[in-house]
């Protein structure tokens, strides 16, 4: 799984059939694979390849490619063989049940019942389960988990098919995503100034992760470009020229503009040719450093340097 498919293709033609169904049934039974897992796993190959380990998903498509390309004609039967393995594992059709989903169907039942639908689901979907739990209930259920020995298979079976049952609705139809942070962040876009600060300020004594996560989103680097050129000043002061150099990169003329006509021209000529010099760079990067730029952005909205519209209208003054 961590490996190219076509390269995973040809590793996996050089074991003889009863290994390729073997291994294939283990690609098939596993979900999401982070790149932790996989240096927790395959250290020596990580040290040696540090750039070839990146988030990996298993599955039984995965696993019915690697075989069709490994065995091209003859993959007919292995593929029978694994899918019917896949197929009759307790719990298997939770494979394609998102986690979130999962945790809202079963957090009330019994710990005992918790526990045994965990233990045949992959430890990463298990563990986002138990994260989702109330610290009462994780405790309970872990304990039942770690003590959990041999259980009737008319038992597995009987609460396989109830959850199956229940669950029918999730596995046929597609959610449409809606709320979150970046509704919130959205909502408070367009609010009064006032009321955005008491209700951040006030969540923030219950949730201080989640306000740091909301303001983010609410000011976006591109949203320089609404500053006025004394706000651009102020922010210059306090942002390093090689920051503007990788956060320009990935900015629209507009705010290129902005930020340049507020530089002396011997500074702005230097920038461009940082510009000029870095050359194609990551948008990862760039997207890290315009982030640092709106932190500061935000510090100086905090100490009172700079005033943040949160609209297109202008602040209104009183003589």
């Amino acid at each position: 799984m961590s490996m190219p498919q076509n390269d995973a293709a040809k590793l996996l033609a050089r074991l003889d059939s009863a290994q390729v169904e073997a291994v294939s049934i283990e690609i098939a039974k596993l979900s999401d694979i982070t790149g932790e897992e996989q240096e927790s796993v395959i250290q020596e190959f990580a040290q040696s390849n540090p750039t070839a380990l990146s988030d990996r998903s298993g599955g039984l498509e995965v696993a019915k490619s690697l075989v069709e390309q490994a065995l091209g004609k003859q993959a007919g039967s292995t593929l029978d063989n694994v899918r019917q393995s896949i197929e009759a594992l307790p719990f298997g059709f939770l494979q394609k049940v998102d986690s979130q989903n999962l945790l809202t169907f079963i957090i009330d039942e019994h710990p005992q019942t918790i526990a045994l639908i965990l233990s045949h689901v992959p430890p990463t979907q298990a563990a986002d389960i138990i994260s989702g739990l109330p610290a009462e209930r994780q405790l309970s259920v872990v304990r039942r988990v770690a003590t959990m020995s041999q259980t009737s298979p008319e038992i597995i079976q009987e609460v396989e098919r109830g959850l199956e049952n229940r669950m029918a609705s999730v596995m046929s139809q597609q959610f449409e995503k809606a709320g979150g942070v970046g509704s919130v962040a959205e909502m408070l876009n367009v609010i009064d100034r006032t009321t955005e600060r008491s209700l951040l300020e006030n969540l923030a004594q219950e949730d201080p992760d989640l306000v740091e996560e909301i303001r983010r989103l609410m000011f976006v680097f591109e949203d320089i470009t609404k500053f006025s050129d004394r706000d651009i000043q102020s922010v210059l002061k306090n942002v390093e020229s090689s920051q503007w150099a990788m956060a320009l990169k990935g900015a629209s003329e507009e705010l290129k503009e902005k930020i340049l006509n507020n530089m002396s021209k011997r500074a702005s000529d230097m920038l461009r040719e940082e510009m000029d010099y870095l050359g194609p760079v990551r948008l990862s990067n760039v997207e890290q450093v315009q982030q640092q730029i709106v932190d500061i952005i935000r510090t100086l909205e905090d100490t009172g340097e700079i005033t943040l519209q949160n609209n297109e209208e202008e602040e209104q003054f009183i003589q």
